[in-house]
């Protein structure tokens, strides 16, 4: 049963491959491609169709944020142009012999118009390239308009000094000019030169003027329009930069309040707690002197005493953090200050196999440092640096000079190839009591210190991380040569009188009495805390201020 099924199956194969060899069946089958070619192109319609308000609609919204009113104005004039002549050609008696090749005129007209539209809609930025081709195109419509319906004494010849009007508006004088020159050389071919018959050449003249008297007042009052939008964008973007800088400055503000309420609070805290913190340790340690060594009593009281210790470092870092601190800055090398720091950690190194890279630039001056508060804010941050590398690794230091804010500044990078800190966390890094340690390792006070002292010295701390590459950490310190120094203060051009004593107390304005030359970066606009300058806390932004101007942009003071 099976071999004759077979058997039938390859005879009805061969059967249907001789039907395809015939010509009935060459016609069967251009007759199923033809079907699937129009099933197909039905499918494509349908899409295009159906696809289409929506391509329309994201075309749209992409034009709308460059087109502007006159362009608008333009598509609308257009439209209304083309609507008029088709009610002329329907209302006017016009000769039979003329009215074909105004149809098509018109046809063409409003063919090329919705190329125009098309392009502005399709290339919104290239509106100038496609206002110059239609400049050509309506010049063109408008002759062979003024030909066939009159010459000179056509009414459409007034479409010349429509053409010189739109175009003088939109490009300006010099544009309109070219354009009203173009028109009366066009009006000529338009009219056939038939000055005997039609237009009398004084009338010419007369009309030929006229254009120019359109051309160059419009031309000119565009340009000082224009002008005027330039002044208004850049007002506009001068708010904007402003509204900016007030929120910065706001944001400094609110952080400064919080950072002093939580210095307030936890400086109470802090005392209320360590008095009787100091009478259990005190406690612990005598009792653990009495009692016989390898006790349960024994390794309770050493538990004892290790967590008070634990406890008494943490409040030592709270009242360093809540205490106002008051820097007495020198003129030192800060390369000895970082060697110093890092001697500290000798051992540590050693032990957790992290290898150390030193770039201390030699050739750097003297910075105007605490060196006890430096020695600090270094230590901390080498700390944290061994932290996030217990399995080894390399701690980088270098010390350079940069310049930012056109001003030069005294650097010192500490960067490790620790675990690293998430992104998410950067922004918080220098909050107080925030910490991306174990609970335990840490109080989430040593960067909010660190800051700290980077504000008293009217520097800035900026940081970045990548989780699983390392950590840098970049202490940035203002530095003003002698040359300058010896210069016009920024006190003594405004006479703010913060030279004088109660000038000083009331407005502890940053840059005096060391950094009268680079007073934005200190205690205005680029510095990283709390403005301080009055005349910056008046403007809002030093960019604004006289001084500025004078001394980074015109050079002149």
């Amino acid at each position: 049963m099976g071999s004759k099924t077979i058997d039938a199956f390859d005879e009805y194969a061969e059967n249907y491959d001789k039907r395809l060899d015939s010509p009935e069946g060459k016609t069967l089958n251009l007759k199923c491609l033809l079907v699937c070619y129009n099933e197909k192109r039905r499918h494509l319609v349908r899409y295009l169709i159906m696809g289409l308000p929506e391509r329309l609609k994201t075309l749209w919204e992409k034009a709308k944020s460059y087109l502007e009113v006159a362009d608008i104005a333009f598509i609308v004039l257009r439209i209304v142009v083309l609507a008029g002549g088709c009610a002329w050609l329907v209302f006017s008696d016009i000769p039979k012999d003329t009215i074909g090749y105004l149809i098509g005129l018109f046809i063409y007209f409003a063919a090329g118009s919705a190329i125009i539209f098309l392009s502005l809609f399709r290339f919104p930025k290239k509106e100038k390239i496609i206002y110059a081709f239609s400049l050509f195109f309506d010049l063109f419509f408008v002759t062979a308009l003024v030909n066939m319906t009159g010459g000179f004494v056509s009414p459409f010849s007034n479409g010349f000094y429509l053409m010189t009007a739109l175009y003088s508006f939109y490009y300006g004088t010099a544009t309109g000019i070219f354009v009203a020159g173009l028109s009366i050389m066009l009006f000529l071919i338009g009219g056939n030169f038939d000055f005997a018959r039609l237009l009398h050449w004084t009338d010419f003249f007369i009309r030929a003027a006229f254009m120019f008297l359109i051309a160059a007042p419009l031309g000119m009052l565009s340009e000082r329009l224009k002008k005027k939008d330039d002044k208004l964008e850049i007002i506009n973007k001068d708010l904007q930069e402003s509204l900016s800088a007030l929120k910065d400055l706001q944001g400094r503000v609110v952080q400064a309040e919080k950072l002093s309420a939580i210095g307030r609070l936890t400086a109470d805290v802090a005392h209320e707690i360590r008095n009787p913190l100091t009478s259990i340790g005190g406690f612990a340690r005598r009792l653990n002197k009495k009692l016989a060594e390898l006790t349960k009593e024994k390794e309770y009281t050493e538990l004892i005493i290790s967590e008070v210790d634990r406890l008494e470092k943490i409040l030592k870092d709270v009242l360093a953090f809540s205490r106002d601190v008051r820097s007495n800055l020198e003129s030192r090398d800060i390369n000895e200050t970082v060697k110093e720091s890092l001697r500290i950690f000798t051992d540590i190194f050693n032990e957790q196999a992290i290898k150390v890279e030193e770039n201390l630039d030699t050739s750097m001056p003297s910075g105007l440092i605490d060196k006890d508060q430096l020695k600090q804010a270094i230590t901390n941050l080498i700390s944290n640096a061994v932290d996030a590398m217990p399995k080894g690794g390399a701690l980088k230091l270098d010390t350079f000079m940069e310049e930012m804010y056109s001003v030069n500044f005294i650097v010192v990078e500490i960067s490790d190839t620790g675990v690293g800190i998430p992104k998410d966390k950067l922004d918080m890094i220098f909050e107080p009591f925030f910490t991306t340690k174990e609970i335990g390792r840490g109080t989430g006070l040593g960067l909010s210190l660190c800051k700290k002292i980077i504000d008293e010295h009217h520097g800035l701390i900026k940081m970045e991380s990548e989780l699983g590459r390392g950590t840098s950490v970049k202490l940035f310190f203002p530095y003003q040569c002698e040359e300058e120094s010896a210069k016009i203060k920024c006190w003594e051009f405004h006479k703010c009188r913060v030279e004088k004593a109660e000038g000083a107390a009331e407005f502890r304005c940053a840059a005096y009495p060391h950094y009268g030359r680079i007073c934005w970066a200190v205690a205005g606009t680029f510095c990283g805390k709390r403005v301080s300058g009055a005349i910056a806390q008046k403007l809002g932004d030093c960019r604004k201020c006289e001084f500025y101007q004078r001394v980074v942009v015109r050079k002149d003071l």
